[in-house]
Parts: C-alpha cells; sequence; structure tokens
C-alpha cells in the first residue's frame, strides 16, 4: 500500500512518497496553490494512497483539496511527532520522508479531524474573541489619553453618557484627534460586535446543547459555543479530565524516580476556549452555590488567579458531565439564568413572552403602599419554560459535597417559587410653582 507525507508551509509544500517497503518512491515540491494541490492529487496520488501532514494554519483546506482522491488522511499532532522535532538535521525533506514513515509504521500520533459546522463555528467564535480584544484595546487606549492628561474618567465611561462626556471633553488638539479616531473605531468594533452575536444566536438557540451550558453561571451562548466548538465530538473523550487536558487546563506533570512535581497548567489545545472559560470562572467569586464556594476556597489556599484556572477546569468537568447525561445545571441562580436564556431567545426569534399571572388567575395580594414584590421561579420553571431537561435527584456523592460546602440550604432553594418583596421609596413631589 503507497503512503504520501505532505510537509504543509504557506507559500510551498512538500511531498514524499514512499512505498509499503519504506522506499522513496518520489519528491516534488509544488506551490500551495489549490491548482498545485489539486493537480498533484489528480496525477500522483491514487485511492490506495495513505496521506499524512501535520496540523498547521492552512491543514484543513488542504485535507478537503486531497481527501476525494485519496484512501484516508492523517493529520499529525506536531507536538508529539518527536521524531522530527528533536532531529539534529531539519529540512523539509526529511520532514516529509519522516512523516511517510510514521505514518507507514503506525507511529504518527494522530489528531481529530473536525468536520466542516464544527470548523466554520470555530472560525465565528474565534472572529468574535478578536473583535472583543479590539474593542479592550481600544477602550484602553482611551483610557490612557485621560490618564496622561491627569483627567479622573467617570465609572461608566462607556455607556451612552459616559461617550457624550468624551466628545465634549475639552482637550489639546493633539488628544481631541486621538480620542475622535479612537471612537470612531470603537463604534465600528461595536458594531462588527453586534452583527456577529446576530450572527450566532440562531445557531446557539437551534442547538439545545448550548442553552444546556447556558446554565452554568458566567457561562453566556459565545462560551458555550466556543467551548463545543473547541470539544467537537464529546465522545472522544472518555472522561472528564480527557477534556479538560485537551483545553490545556491540566496541571502538568514532572516524575522521575521517587520525586514527582506538578506544576501549573500545561495550556495545550484551543487556546481561544481556554481564554472564554477563564473569564466566565471571573464572575464565579461571589456566587453562594458550590461552585463559588469552591472558588473562594481555592483563592484562600492559594490566591485569585490559581482559583480563577481551577474554577475554568472544573466548569470543564461539569459540563462535560452535564453533556453526557444531557442535564441541565442543578445549582444556578435562577433569576439570571432566566435572563440569559430570554435574551437569547429574544436575539434569535424576536419572540417576547407576556409576564403576568396566567390568564384566569388573580393577581398576586396587593401589599402595603409602596411596597412592591415580584415572584422569582425555582430551576424547574424556568428549565421547563425554555424546554430544557428536567432536573434529576442528587445522588449521595452530591448529596455529601453539599454538606460539606455548607451549600444544602441554598440547593433546597433554587427548585422552589419565592415571593421577592422590595420597598419601593416614596417619589419626591416637586413643589408647584405659585402664580405671582
Amino acid at each position: 500500500m503507497p503512503f504520501a507525507a505532505l510537509d504543509l508551509h504557506k507559500a510551498e509544500i512538500e511531498a514524499a512518497l514512499v512505498d509499503d517497503d519504506g522506499r522513496l518512491t518520489r519528491r516534488l515540491r509544488f506551490p500551495a496553490t489549490r491548482q498545485a494541490i489539486t493537480a498533484f492529487a489528480h496525477h500522483h496520488l491514487s485511492p490506495e494512497h495513505r496521506v499524512a501532514m501535520e496540523a498547521t494554519f492552512n491543514t484543513w483546506a488542504v485535507v478537503d483539496l486531497i481527501r476525494p482522491f485519496v484512501h484516508s488522511v492523517t493529520v499529525g499532532n506536531p507536538l508529539l511527532t518527536r521524531a522530527i522535532a528533536a532531529s539534529k538535521i531539519k529540512t523539509d525533506k526529511i520532514d516529509a520522508r519522516v512523516l511517510a514513515h510514521l505514518l507507514r509504521l503506525g507511529y504518527l500520533p494522530e489528531v481529530w479531524i473536525p468536520d466542516e459546522p464544527t470548523r466554520q463555528l470555530r472560525r465565528q467564535t474565534t472572529e468574535r474573541s478578536c473583535l472583543t480584544a479590539d474593542r479592550t484595546r481600544l477602550k484602553n487606549r482611551i483610557h490612557s489619553i485621560l490618564n496622561q492628561r491627569l483627567i479622573a474618567a467617570p465609572a461608566d465611561l462607556f455607556t451612552p453618557a459616559g461617550l457624550d462626556w468624551l466628545r465634549a471633553l475639552p482637550l489639546d488638539a493633539v488628544g481631541r484627534q486621538a480620542l475622535d479616531r479612537l471612537l470612531g473605531q470603537l463604534e465600528l468594533v461595536e458594531r462588527d460586535l453586534a452583527a456577529s452575536s446576530l450572527a450566532l444566536a440562531p445557531l446557539a438557540w437551534q442547538d439545545p446543547r448550548v442553552r444546556l451550558l447556558m446554565t452554568l453561571p458566567g457561562v453566556g451562548f459565545v462560551v458555550a459555543q466556543a467551548l463545543l466548538a473547541a470539544l467537537g465530538d464529546l465522545t472522544r473523550f472518555p472522561s472528564p479530565d480527557r477534556a479538560a487536558a485537551y483545553l490545556g487546563l491540566a496541571p502538568s506533570t514532572y516524575q522521575s524516580g521517587h520525586k514527582t512535581y506538578h506544576g501549573r497548567i500545561t495550556k495545550r489545545g484551543s487556546a481561544h476556549a481556554r481564554w472564554m472559560l477563564v473569564e466566565a470562572a471571573q464572575h464565579l467569586d461571589q456566587h453562594p452555590g458550590p461552585l463559588g464556594v469552591f472558588f473562594r476556597r481555592i483563592a484562600r489556599k492559594k490566591n485569585r488567579n490559581v482559583a480563577v484556572v481551577a474554577t475554568a477546569r472544573k466548569l470543564v468537568t461539569i459540563a462535560w458531565h452535564m453533556l453526557k447525561n444531557n442535564e441541565p445545571y442543578r445549582y444556578a441562580l435562577p433569576g439570571p439564568t432566566e435572563e440569559k436564556l430570554r435574551k437569547l431567545r429574544v436575539l434569535a426569534t424576536g419572540q417576547r413572552r407576556k409576564t403576568g399571572p396566567p390568564q384566569g388567575q388573580p393577581a398576586v395580594a396587593p401589599l402595603a403602599p409602596g411596597v412592591r414584590s415580584k415572584t422569582v421561579k425555582g430551576l424547574p420553571a424556568v428549565y421547563a419554560a425554555e424546554d430544557l431537561p428536567s432536573l434529576s435527584a442528587p445522588n449521595p456523592g452530591e448529596i455529601r459535597m453539599l454538606d460539606q460546602a455548607g451549600a444544602t440550604e441554598f440547593a433546597a432553594s433554587v427548585l422552589t417559587n419565592r415571593r421577592v418583596v422590595r420597598n419601593q421609596a416614596p417619589r419626591k413631589v416637586q413643589p408647584r410653582a405659585c402664580a405671582s
């Protein structure tokens, strides 16, 4: 059975073809264009060929062009192909030939080839992440202009009122030009971000897995989509620890003899998904549920940064169990969770639901004048209204975890509807002017 290997680069591709005995039969170098790749596959490959290449920036486009002409395509993990990485003499010809021999002998560490919808979702979520980074960069530069001139900025600088304040702020000519230019760029980025969210929202609403993951505290539909795009087929991971290691959230381990050292996380896998999870974990320091208890315990023992990363890994672990069991998160806050799902529904479909008591039922009994109340749904009612799976009873291990964390009362409180009473301050009546 013939084998072929491609060493991919931006401008050119080095190809090596070997037979079943490992003898080099042909070596080629051709431009990295669609026409050249298709011509190479048409003239030099056959349905019996097995092709290997390493994962890089243009691998999936080459895979799509090569796959119809060959028996199979194997994409190798460049971090694990030690025969190439550790070689003393490293050239494109040697790399291609070594890849072919590794494939022939069955020693090439293979990576999963995502399908087209997963690739498209990865591109969309990565593009939105880049837009978010651009927005942060522009905001930091605006703050820099104010700090250089010793101008104290209001707390709500990037609200409509704050932006109006920036446009009317008296500055020197250079500062005014720079600030106007940054405000114009910020407006464009905000517009592109809104368009990106509008394109991603229908995909999120149609995917029940996204709405399932949105029940996790701190996880919106963008974070859920980034996580699903990075993981792809969940059956690839036999355990949640494998999923966390795939995203680079597992601690590195160095072991020799009787000594074992656990260092920082490996940071392998999707940097975009890992960053999104870390950002989601930043908001859990005040959460009253088990995730918040876990965050605060790690922060007391280590520090906040370690607690954020550990909580991000915990989010992956919980997400793996939720997707496997098709069950929403059991310890979410009903109010914020309902609001997240409502915003996604309105953004994706424009559908708004009527509030208030059902037709034919009396309203809630009135309270004292100036006192308002609101009925907060429990998690079962929130999930039923959004067509999410129902909650199952916690197992004995979860009950013990709740007792140890002191979250048993919280877990019981989120399951039932409750009426929240809020005192409303009396309105100030302006005195009318007397006619003279």
